[in-house]
């Protein structure tokens, strides 16, 4: 009897060891491939970049495990990389744009084994693919914090007679403008919670929203960002992913016209030292440290996330030598008054649409119209933005902001 207890002990020892080789040994034979727009030379695909490699480190997950796969386009190109990196051994698979969404959707459905993550995507939960996952930032959150960094500013020039009377508008508010790649949600719930930002410093404001249509394109940015000041804005934010705007408005403040602007992605003051005040940014190696942290333990990872400043998502960087004085204590006022809970950015009692005030909003648009067809976004007087689902749906447009196509 004591025999067959010492075997069974002995077994039992066995088993532990191989159990505990196993679960190294998946963690060392984890390969991971990464899908990129753009390349490090964009600011929004440094990000990324950036975010990927800490939370490797972080999890674990070595250099040579991962894959990389630069400029990839949003067509056809990016469901054949996926098909590549599949082959590759790759058992995790992201990309980092949206345009790329219906391509990784379609790798997944014929790769039932492999787990593809389609960063700022909002078709994972409608699809039907248990491996097929979606993540973004609550990144209205930092615009409206950079925002306010610009709406101090603003007041600041106000007050010491620096608007000049061609920024007021017949109806009396300051003008200010947003260069925006396309009109999706994500772009209009930014440029609505920069709006806001402003707004609750500085109440007579009137946005002008301008379109590159491109994610990247630092010609047709400065373009947008010239057409803006020449209308008379004083302040502008973006976005859109190159130094292309901030440079315009450096160049224009240098030959004595007010502007000051606010960045996106990265911080712009190796370019605009004068004319940047700061930018909104996310810090998407909270979220790659979640999900890789998931594959290295074999979990799953949850089809939609989403996380702000009570997480460390989001940020906005250093504030610039023009912005106005006592903007850092407001700034930590506002962070602290989103973490708790106090401050709702998209509060219905701070907007309206025609002059009313805006009761219901269906968010989630289950047939392809781009008209939402279920999920009350609007709760006790508050849009929940990135609650039903982590890509931003705020599509409203409210009074106050102009677009341009």
């Amino acid at each position: 009897m004591k025999r067959i207890i010492t075997l069974l002990l002995a077994l039992a020892m066995i088993l532990s060891l191989v159990a505990c080789g196993t679960a190294a040994k998946g963690s060392d034979d984890l390969k991971v491939g990464v899908i990129l727009v753009g390349d490090e030379n964009v600011g929004y695909d440094s990000a990324h970049i950036a975010g990927i490699k800490t939370a490797a480190a972080a999890v674990g997950i070595a250099d040579d495990q991962i894959i990389w796969k630069y400029n990839i386009e949003e067509d056809e190109s990016c469901y054949d990389t996926a098909t590549d990196l599949v082959e590759q051994g790759c058992t995790y698979i992201i990309s980092d744009s949206y345009g790329h969404q219906s391509y990784m959707q379609q790798a997944a459905s014929e790769n039932p084994d492999v787990t593809f993550i389609s960063m700022t995507g909002d078709a994972a939960a409608l699809s039907g693919l248990a491996n097929f996952k979606n993540a973004f930032n609550y990144t209205y959150e930092s615009r409206y914090v950079s925002g306010v960094v610009a709406g101090m500013k603003l007041a600041e020039m106000v007050a010491n007679g620096e608007v000049p009377a061609t920024s007021i508008d017949a109806d009396g508010n300051i003008k200010i403008g947003y260069v925006g790649a396309y009109p999706y949600a994500e772009v209009v719930s930014g440029y609505t919670g920069f709006y806001l930002g402003v707004k609750s410093i500085v109440p007579n404001v009137a946005m002008t929203v301008t379109y590159t249509n491109s994610w990247y394109d630092p010609t047709a940015e400065a373009e947008a960002a010239n057409s803006l000041i020449s209308q008379g804005c004083v302040i502008t934010s973006q976005h859109a992913d190159s130094t292309g705007a901030p440079s315009a408005c450096e160049a224009a403040l240098e030959a004595g016209t007010p502007i000051y602007c606010v960045g996106y992605n990265i911080d712009m003051l190796s370019v605009a030292p004068k004319a940047a005040l700061t930018s909104a940014q996310n810090n998407w190696s909270v979220y790659y440290t979640y999900a890789l942290g998931c594959a290295v333990k074999g979990e799953e990872i949850k089809t939609d996330w989403a996380a702000g400043y009570a997480e460390g998502a989001v940020q906005i960087s250093a504030l610039g030598e023009s912005c106005a004085a006592g903007t850092a204590e407001k700034v930590d006022e506002v962070i602290a008054a989103i973490k708790d809970g106090s401050l709702k950015i998209f509060d219905t009692a701070n907007y309206t649409v025609g002059g009313a005030p805006v009761t219901t909003y269906l968010a989630i648009d289950t047939d392809g119209d781009w008209v939402g067809d279920t999920g009350e976004a609007i709760v006790n007087g508050v849009f929940e933005e990135s609650v039903l689902r982590s890509a931003p749906y705020f599509g409203i447009r409210i009074d106050g902001i102009t677009e341009l196509q």
